[in-house]
C-alpha cells in the first residue's frame, strides 16, 4: 500500500474519531442542559408550594386566633348568664 494512502486513511480515521467525540460531548451537554431545566422547574414548583403552605399556615393561625377569641367571648357570656340567672347557685 502506498504511503500517501495510509496517511489519508489515518487522517480520515482521526477526523471520524474527532466527529464522534464531538457528538458525544454535545449529547452530554444537551443532557446536562435538560437536567438544569428540569431542576429549575422543580425549584419553581417547590417555591410555589412553599408559598401556598405559608399562606395556608397564616390563614390557619388567623382562624385559630379567631376561634380562641370566640371561645373566650362564649365563656364570658356564659359567666354573665350565670350571674344574671337567679336559679344558678354561686
Amino acid at each position: 500500500m502506498d504511503t500517501w494512502l495510509i496517511i489519508v486513511i489515518v487522517v480520515a480515521a482521526v477526523i471520524v474519531l474527532a466527529l464522534v467525540l464531538m457528538a458525544i460531548a454535545r449529547g452530554r451537554q444537551r443532557k446536562v442542559e435538560q437536567r438544569r431545566t428540569e431542576a429549575a422547574e422543580l425549584r419553581e414548583t417547590a417555591d410555589a408550594t412553599q408559598r401556598r403552605a405559608q399562606e395556608r399556615e397564616a390563614l390557619a393561625e388567623q382562624k385559630a386566633d379567631q376561634a380562641r377569641r370566640d371561645r373566650e367571648l362564649a365563656e364570658a357570656h356564659a359567666r354573665k348568664a350565670d350571674d344574671v340567672d337567679p336559679d344558678v347557685d354561686r
